[in-house]
């Protein structure tokens, strides 16, 4: 441990703010559908999901191992001051698409950050493009597609199975069965999500010679990555719930269940296989597929491709503003300090913003999509009324 230097210290501290970002970011995957139908209470939801992604947290270290030691090269000369500024472009971009309650990608926010800052502090050579393609571009455009077909099926087969019993029967019946699916999502998130902080940290320490080249995480970084989303998913990230649950389709308890049952097995089988999808677009596919399954064969295209345009911008988004902090890092000790300032202020910043329109427990099922308030307009005139009609 006499490898940890303030800087290093710097960088486990805002790896585990962006860990926790990520669990209020992502709850939505877990409960949103639940949350939507009524088979769970808001807070009775969120306090499941934290207490499984932690425990998810404990069941496989696989994608951490893609972060550590696949998407960026050990042997590059990765400095903690690079994976600081890729931390804090994936926590903005995390916290700007959380602001207008959109269900972007964490994940890919902090893949984007990665590889941006390692392209301007190392160089080209310092990312391994084939992993990057391989275990991100590909699953990331596969799973969602895959997860949505799963569920349109299982769908159609919930109320083929439910078609002689009563709507309140049925719908009760799936209730109860969404308590199971969407706690295993939660579960799923945990060995999916919680991991890819404990390969930043890993990263780190390897950067350091705290570690020795392709290490697995120790236990204590497991213990600190799965408290920090589990803290996180306890916190609710109501308005990307909001989008979610209400925002796409007017899911009912059979499409969530169908819907959470085939993103569950999409996410543990790719943790399985070392793949770091997202997992917030592997249950946006699910969720749309129910809708397209369900009886009225619906899903709201708007907002579904404001999603879909905020998945495409996610990784060069994070990337460019990750960049862009690795070159004033890389000045030396004062463009760390500028970095972390800009960083405290645009997270501040953000969160002052949240305030003007919150949405909680209570209102979480009430409007949507959530939007962000915007400066009132200067009261039309004849003439502009006129030209507007």
């Amino acid at each position: 441990m006499e490898h940890i230097s303030f800087l290093v210290a710097v960088v486990i501290i805002t790896a585990l703010a962006f860990d926790f970002t990520n669990g209020f970011h992502d709850t939505a995957n877990a409960m949103a559908t639940s949350i939507a139908t009524g088979a769970l209470k808001p807070k009775v939801a969120v306090t499941i999901s934290a207490v499984l992604n932690f425990a998810g947290a404990f069941l496989s270290v696989k994608v951490a191992t893609t972060i550590s030691g696949g998407i960026v090269s050990e042997k590059a000369g990765i400095q903690p001051s690079i994976i600081f500024a890729a931390l804090a472009g994936a926590i903005l971009w995390n916290l700007v698409t959380w602001l207008r309650g959109l269900p972007s990608s964490s994940s890919h926010a902090l893949y984007g950050g990665l590889i941006g800052a390692t392209v301007v502090g190392v160089g080209l050579h310092g990312v391994n493009f084939g992993v990057v393609v391989s275990k991100i571009l590909i699953p990331a455009v596969a799973s969602p597609i895959v997860a949505g077909l799963a569920s349109w099926g299982a769908t159609k087969l919930a109320y083929r199975i439910t078609r002689k019993n009563s709507t309140e029967a049925t719908n009760k019946g799936f209730r109860k069965g969404q308590i199971f699916s969407a706690s295993l999502i939660s579960l799923a998130h945990g060995t999916n999500d919680a991991q890819k902080t404990m390969g930043i940290i890993t990263l780190t320490l390897v950067s350091v010679g705290a570690l020795p080249k392709h290490a697995l995480p120790p236990t204590w970084v497991i213990v600190a990555a799965g408290g920090a989303i589990a803290a996180g998913t306890y916190m609710g990230g109501w308005r990307i719930i909001r989008s979610m649950g209400k925002g796409l389709t007017d899911i009912q308890a059979p499409q969530g269940f169908a819907s959470e049952s085939a993103a569950a097995t999409v996410i543990l089988t790719s943790s399985h296989m070392g793949y770091g999808l997202s997992t917030t677009q592997v249950v946006s596919g699910g969720i749309m597929g129910a809708g397209l399954g369900g009886p009225k064969a619906e899903v709201h295209w708007s907002m579904a491709r404001r999603m879909v345009y905020t998945w495409g911008l996610t990784l060069p988004a994070a990337a460019l503003v990750a960049g862009a902090a690795a070159f004033v890092a890389d000045k030396g000790t004062w463009g760390v300090l500028v970095v972390g300032a800009v960083l405290v202020a645009g997270s501040a910043g953000m969160w002052v913003l949240s305030r003007r329109q919150p949405v909680n427990a209570g209102n979480v099922n009430e409007v949507t999509p959530v939007e962000v308030p915007t400066p009132a307009a200067p009261t039309p005139t004849p003439a502009s009324t006129t030209v507007a009609a």
